[in-house]
């Protein structure tokens, strides 16, 4: 049974008491929330309408504004026959409109299943079909990646992020009253691929993106007058949780960049008093190598948080020289725990930079072994992950929920280890992925395209070193005579991939690939035959 929503007054407004949710999850949660993610924006609406709420290429929107806009959009959504609990996919790029229509989604009950514009056919018609989305909300330029009508027979409207600006800016009818929810009830899917190459949508909750939101104000020690740089994805959780939600609980203004490009980064970070920005490693550091880095005043940014990749050492202490007012925070997430389980508390990461941090008040980390045994401090096993953010699972997918859930913990597939004073550190990945600048790239769904290709018996996808990505995706090919040219398989995997994901090189082999007796590739040897000659 979960508890009423009304919140318990406390003197510390961080307190903590447990709950039970989700089918009789034992997990501590703050005691004073708001009860949806609608009500963190409404709430600050009400403490001060007319400041920034938003702000893109010089235009500004108050937080009034937001609501009336977004609650027009809400009203055509409705009269077109989007109900709640319908499913919404916002291909929609880093613009005002993603934010409306993400508004919009929340108050007429609906819920957003946002995805990436990099995105291709394919796996588009996928996940419209497997939620069943009732409607898309798209970027113009992406009308001809929607599959037709008898790829996604549930989808009934299709809105051009075009019209729904100018729906949005009319004088129409706005939508009176927002749909009640449960802050169990599913307020975003988000897509994150799979061992099976197939992506799962993660049901992220009202209450687990509130709490995520809270850790974020909490360890970051967030104001009312914030200014948040999104310029990471949108679609993504960290823009969706770390960035978004996180400025509607404290009230913040949120600065959009339509894309990452180092110099603008710059420009608009000095130009709008940036305080706050989370960014991969990679972003610091080609903005490092912008010759007006050192010139511009960015002495308003305060807090500079990273996560997806280490940060090099060098990067680090090139920051610190350049602006030495930013305080820069590793953290560690994932889609499934609705972003962040850890982050490094203000003032310790330069004692422990190979450490994601410790884990956040109301996340709960289990070290585990092969045999699901909790290990002692120190000793390396699988990070099991729980707490309120915790998604309860994948939507209409019960098989992988049972697979990568377990007592409410989510099986991180992460190798880490966490010390004696809760530090957590994270060595290597139990799963085939590929980290492209903080881009998580399962390799099956590399090497599941690649054998489609005429020819191809099989393929391996590995991560290729990379001193600004990390990693990039090299693909090693076995084929049949005569071997296919590496620019058509490449070509081939951009028809059907996202961008980040296709092979940037390709080794095509007679030769089968290596495997050992029981038949698994030896990924770890083909990685070594990338290394160069020593």
């Amino acid at each position: 049974m979960c508890p009423s929503s009304a919140p318990t007054l406390t003197p510390d407004r961080f307190a903590l008491r447990r709950e039970t949710h989700f089918d009789a999850r034992v997990v501590r949660c703050y005691a004073q929330r708001p009860h949806s993610v609608l009500q963190m924006f409404e709430r600050s609406r009400a403490r001060g309408p007319m400041r920034d709420a938003l702000i893109f290429e010089g235009q500004r929107w108050s937080w009034q504004a937001l609501h009336e806009q977004a609650a027009r959009l809400a009203h055509h959504l409705s009269v077109q026959g989007v109900a709640p609990g319908d499913r919404v996919v916002l291909l929609v790029s880093n613009r005002p409109e993603f934010i409306l229509a993400l508004l919009a989604c929340l108050q007429c009950g609906a819920i957003a299943v946002p995805v990436s514009v990099r995105e291709q056919g394919p796996g588009l018609a996928f996940i419209l079909t497997q939620c069943a989305a009732r409607a898309v909300v798209y970027d113009d330029a992406l009308k001809d990646r929607l599959p037709g009508a008898a790829d996604a027979p549930a989808l009934t409207l299709r809105l051009g992020a075009d019209a729904a600006r100018q729906i949005c800016e009319s004088t129409g009818p706005q939508l009176e009253t927002a749909h009640a929810v449960s802050e169990e009830d599913t307020a975003a899917i988000l897509y994150t691929s799979g061992t099976t190459g197939r992506p799962k949508g993660a049901m992220l909750s009202h209450l687990g993106i509130v709490h995520s939101s809270i850790h974020y104000e909490q360890i970051m020690r967030f104001g009312s007058d914030e200014r948040a740089a999104l310029a990471v994805p949108a679609s993504h959780v960290t823009g969706l949780v770390a960035l978004i939600t996180a400025m509607w609980q404290v009230g913040g203004a949120l600065v959009i960049l339509p894309q990452f490009k180092a110099s603008d980064f710059i420009a608009v970070a000095a130009r709008e008093r940036i305080t706050y920005a989370m960014l991969v490693p990679a972003m610091y550091a080609l903005c490092l190598l912008q010759p007006e880095f050192g010139q511009a005043d960015l002495s308003a940014w305060r807090i500079g948080a990273y996560g997806g990749a280490p940060m090099p050492e060098a990067t680090i202490e090139t920051l610190a020289r350049t602006v030495p007012g930013l305080t820069l925070m590793n953290a560690y997430g994932s889609t499934e725990v609705s972003s962040p389980a850890t982050a490094m508390p203000i003032g310790d990461q330069a004692a422990h930079l190979d450490s994601v941090g410790k884990a956040l008040p109301c996340v709960d980390i289990v070290v585990v072994d092969d045999d699901g045994i909790e290990v002692a401090p120190g000793q390396t096993g699988e990070l099991l992950i729980g707490g309120p953010m915790t998604v309860r699972g994948y939507w209409d997918n019960p098989q992988a929920s049972a697979k990568e859930f377990v007592g409410g913990y989510w099986r991180s597939g992460d190798l880490g280890a966490v010390d004696e004073n809760g530090y957590v550190k994270i060595f290597d990945r139990k799963k085939d992925m590929i980290n492209r600048g903080g881009y998580k790239i399962w390799s099956v769904e590399v090497e599941n395209t690649l054998v489609g290709f005429p020819g191809v018996i099989e393929a391996a996808a590995v991560g290729m070193p990379c001193p600004v990505l990390g990693e990039r995706v090299h693909a090693f090919v076995h084929a049949t005579e005569p071997a296919p040219d590496p620019v058509a398989l490449r070509a081939w995997c951009a028809e059907r991939l996202s961008d980040y994901k296709v092979p940037e090189t390709v080794t095509v082999r007679p030769e089968p690939l290596p495997r050992n007796a029981n038949g698994k590739l030896l990924k770890r040897e083909m990685r070594g035959w990338l290394q160069p000659a020593t």
